[in-house]
Order: C-alpha cells, then structure tokens, then sequence
C-alpha cells in the first residue's frame, strides 16, 4: 500500500448545525468540502488546522444504526489552555483540564473536553 498519510476521521453527530457550529465556530475550523446526503442533511468537512480533518456525518443519512465512535480526537495546538477555553465557551464540558500531570515520556500540556455528541476531544500541546 503507497498511504499518503491520514486523512479525516468521521463523527456522526445527533444535531448536524450544533456540531457544525462547534467545530467551525467555537474551535475555529475551516469548512473544506461539504455535500448532501439527502433530506436536509450534509456530510461536512472541517479542517482544525494541519490537515487534521473531521467530516461531520448526520444520523439519518442513510446508515445503519451506530453506536459506537472514535476513542478521542486529538488536536495539535499551539495553546492548550486557549484551545480549551474556547472549547468550553462553544459548549463543550470538561473532562480533563489543561494539565501538564499527564506522563507520556516527554513534555506535555493536555486537555479533554466532551464535544456536543459528548465525543472525547484532545487538545494536546508538546512541551519540548
């Protein structure tokens, strides 16, 4: 296999506008590529900075039952504490708050917070 890398991790989502709103607004994502999956909903595209991707897939657009998601998310950033922030001022609610407590072999700052699908976000921050 010749993988260019990763590309998008999918989230289905309970309300396509809020998490929408979420994730462009409040943590500032760029919508890249969105398109209809009928009946008033649209898969969306969202680059959180870096290429990391997050394409927002609605309930109801054609899929089985889903019940279970992803383990986290996990953002680069440049500020662990402003990238929380302004999380949880877009309506997410704290897991984890910015710690640097958390031994991963090397410095870190880290966050978790609960997105409005109640998805585990990481924002993570290297300390080196």
């Amino acid at each position: 296999m010749d993988s260019k890398g990763f590309h998008h991790v999918g989230l289905y989502v309970a309300d396509e506008q809020r998490s929408l709103a979420f994730y462009r607004d409040g943590l500032g994502g760029k919508v890249v590529h969105s398109f209809s999956v009928g009946a008033d909903k649209s898969n969306w595209l969202i680059d959180l900075g870096g290429g990391a991707i997050v394409e927002l897939i609605p309930f109801g657009a054609g899929e089985a039952k889903v019940t279970i998601g992803w383990a986290h998310i996990a953002i680069e950033v440049e500020d662990t504490r402003k990238a929380y922030d302004a999380a949880v001022a877009a309506g997410a609610t704290t897991w984890i708050a910015p710690t640097t407590e958390i031994e991963i072999g090397k410095p870190v700052c880290l966050a978790y917070v609960y997105g409005p699908d109640h998805e585990i976000i990481e924002f993570y921050q290297d300390m080196a």
